[in-house]
């Protein structure tokens, strides 16, 4: 039975871009995989803590000899690591936040760094996985503009990612999604920019499923 693990990271919630775009590759996944299963995390609603020493050794030091701290640290790894675990595919909703990724997935992902669970002697676990990032940003990052290069999101989770085996990851990205509320954007009249993008984007999802959807879109 195929297995999915959605997560969304975005602080917003109906205003969501990413969000909207995870939940449609949800949707559209469970239409395509009638008798699989979803485990939802919403990093924003419910965080990880921050990796700190003494929950980072507790993955060096023997069961027996962890402090009550450090049971509770490992048992986190553990549930975390599990959900990717017992998943054949991923979505991530992620918003771009000051140039890159939320600080709640950062915290989720250093808890998934875990020796003989995600990372062996001859390299990551995770692979056979898919991961699909439905990302938005709030202005233009694309090929030609000013700000071309400063998403620094995408080649962080791929590296980070291929460490633990992971190498099946894309990208369907939503821009512009702050052309009808930045005071600086506003009057650059993005708005109909905004929305193709955002069709777009989800044209893309239709396709990874339906292929032909996108073109006749």
């Amino acid at each position: 039975m195929a297995n999915l693990l959605h997560i969304d990271s975005s602080m917003r919630t109906e205003q969501s871009r990413s969000r909207a775009l995870s939940r449609h590759f949800a949707e559209a996944w469970r239409s395509a995989n009638a008798e699989g299963t979803v485990v939802y995390r919403d990093l924003a609603a419910d965080p990880i803590p921050h990796l700190d020493h003494e929950a980072f050794s507790a993955n060096f030091t023997p069961a027996e000899a962890r402090t009550p701290y450090q049971h509770e640290a490992r048992a986190v790894a553990e549930r975390l690591v599990g959900e990717l675990l017992e998943a054949d595919d991923i979505v991530i909703g992620m918003p771009l936040y000051n140039f890159g990724v939320p600080s709640t997935v950062k915290a989720w992902f250093d808890r998934l760094v875990v020796p003989a669970l995600t990372v062996g002697e001859q390299g990551g676990l995770l692979g056979g996985r898919t991961l699909t990032v439905t990302a938005a940003r709030g202005g233009g990052y694309g090929p030609g503009s000013p700000r071309e290069g400063w998403d620094h999101r995408e080649p962080w989770l791929i590296h980070a990612f291929q460490q633990l085996g992971l190498t099946d990851v894309r990208f369907i990205h939503a821009e512009l999604t702050l052309a009808r509320e930045s005071p600086a954007m506003i009057p650059l009249n993005l708005g109909a920019a905004e929305d193709e993008s955002l069709a777009e984007a989800h044209a893309a999802i239709d396709a990874l499923f339906i292929p032909e959807a996108l073109s006749t879109r």
